[in-house]
């Protein structure tokens, strides 16, 4: 699998019930488990003080990444997504 280095920002629509935000988060949660657990989510950060986050994920390729991994996640369609696919560096102190 490749690995892929992706910014996510979530933005919940306007009017979006509050309860129905907090079901959204927790189907979320569970989802992003399932996908650590299947290797697809390798990390994932945020940095301070934001709401966005930044994670290390792996896929075959940036499609498989974007229909079958990010596309699967219950707060997709409120995300835009950076993605950046990754190479090893010869430097790599774990290489």
């Amino acid at each position: 699998m490749r690995e892929f280095l992706v910014e996510l920002t979530t933005t919940v629509p306007d009017g979006t019930d509050p309860a129905e935000v907090d079901r959204v988060r927790a189907r979320e949660a569970v989802r992003a488990r399932e996908l650590a657990a299947s290797g697809h989510l390798a990390r994932l950060w945020r940095p301070v003080g934001e709401k966005r986050s930044i994670g290390l994920w792996r896929a075959e390729d940036e499609a498989a990444l974007r229909e079958e991994v990010l596309g699967s996640l219950p707060l997709w369609p409120w995300m835009t997504a950076v993605v950046t696919e990754l190479e090893t560096h010869p430097n790599d102190p774990t290489v």
